[in-house]
C-alpha cells in the first residue's frame, strides 16, 4: 500500500510543531503515542511492536535513555573518542576546536571554510563556506539559543538530554557547489541491512535506497523524496564502508551510521539512534514490516 503524498506528510510535520508544547504536560510515553498517531496515522503498539517504526519508539522510550554508550555516541564531541577506541581515528573529520560558548571561538584562527555543530542535538549545524561573509551577530544568536535548548527533553529523545552542550567545529570536506555524498547505513543487531545515499545536498538533493547488496530498495524511500534519474555507482571500497559501519554499530540493537567517501577515503559523519524520532513515513507501508524483521529488541 502506497503512503500519502509528500505535501500532506510535510503539512502534518509542520502542524506538529506547536503540538510539541504538550511535552511539558504529558508523560513521555503518552506524548510519543500521540505524536506517532498524528504523523503516521497508525496507533502505536508498544507492548507488541510489529512495525520497524514501533520498535524505534520502544528503543526511544525505554532502552536508549538508560544506555550511557548511546548517549556518548549521540554526542558530536564524545563520539570521536568511541570511534578512535575502535582503531578508526583515520575516519574522523579533522576537528578544529571544541567550545563551551560561542564567544570563545577565535574566527581569525579558522580556515575560510568549516562546519559548526552543536554536540547535543540533531540538526543544530551551520556550514561556513566563506568566513569573510558570515554574520557573526546572527551566528551568535543562533548558537546561543541552540546551546540553551535541551534538545533531548524537547523532542523526547532522552539519550540526548544528558549530553553537555558544546560547539564543535570540523573541517569542511565538500566542494564549492555541494556537500559530499552521504551514505546512511542502517545496522540492525550488528548487521548492516540497507542504506540510503544522499546526493546533491545544497543544490538538488536526491535520495536513493538500497539493500546492502546495492540492489534498489524503493519501498524504503521516504515518502515523496526524489531519486536520481541515473544509477549511482557503488564505491570501490564499499565493503570496507559496511565493515566500518558494523564495527561502530556492534553494541546496539539499531543505529544508523553516516559515512562519507572522499576519493576512496572513508570519513565518519555521525550515529543516529532514532531517525526522524522514529516517525518515518516510508513510501511503501509494507517496508515498515519488512525492516522490522531485522530488528530484535528486548
Amino acid at each position: 500500500m502506497r503512503n500519502k503524498n509528500l505535501k500532506e506528510n510535510l503539512f502534518l510535520r509542520y502542524m506538529a510543531l506547536p503540538f510539541r508544547g504538550l511535552v511539558k504536560f504529558l508523560s513521555p510515553t503518552l506524548y510519543v503515542k500521540l505524536q506517532y498517531k498524528y504523523i503516521t496515522h497508525h496507533k502505536l503498539n508498544l507492548k507488541n511492536p510489529t512495525r520497524y517504526t514501533e520498535k524505534l519508539q520502544h528503543l526511544r522510550l525505554y532502552e536508549y535513555p538508560k544506555n550511557d554508550l548511546v548517549r556518548k555516541c549521540a554526542s558530536r564531541v564524545e563520539v570521536r573518542d568511541y570511534v578512535s577506541s575502535l582503531g578508526l581515528s583515520k575516519c574522523l573529520i579533522p576537528c578544529l576546536g571544541v567550545y563551551n560558548k560561542f564567544d570563545d571561538i577565535n574566527f581569525d584562527k579558522l580556515p575560510s571554510q568549516f562546519v559548526m555543530k552543536c554536540s547535543h542535538a540533531s540538526g543544530f549545524n551551520y556550514i561556513v563556506k566563506d568566513k569573510n561573509n558570515i554574520d557573526k551577530k546572527f551566528l551568535k544568536k543562533k548558537f546561543d539559543k541552540w546551546l540553551k535548548t535541551n534538545y533531548g527533553k524537547k523532542t523526547i529523545e532522552l539519550h540526548y538530554a544528558k549530553i553537555k552542550p558544546q560547539i564543535i567545529i570540523e573541517k569542511y570536506i565538500g566542494d564549492e557547489n555541494s556537500l559530499p555524498v552521504e551514505y546512511k547505513i542502517h545496522v540492525f543487531n550488528g548487521v548492516a541491512k540497507y542504506l540510503y545515499v544522499v546526493t546533491g545536498r545544497g543544490v538538488d538533493i536526491r535520495y536513493n535506497n538500497y539493500y546492502i547488496d546495492w540492489t534498489p530498495f524503493d519501498g524504503a524511500q521516504f515518502n515523496g523524496w526524489k531519486k536520481t534519474d541515473y544509477e549511482l555507482e557503488k564505491p570501490a571500497n564499499y565493503d570496507k564502508m559496511i565493515e566500518t559501519a558494523e564495527l561502530l554499530a556492534k553494541p546496539f540493537p539499531f543505529v544508523r551510521v553516516d559515512l562519507y567517501n572522499i576519493n576512496g577515503v572513508i570519513y565518519f559523519g555521525e550515529m543516529t539512534f532514532t531517525p526522524a524520532k522514529g516517525t518515518l513515513i516510508l513510501d511503501d507501508d509494507k517496508a515498515d514490516y519488512e525492516i522490522s524483521k531485522w530488528l530484535k529488541i528486548n
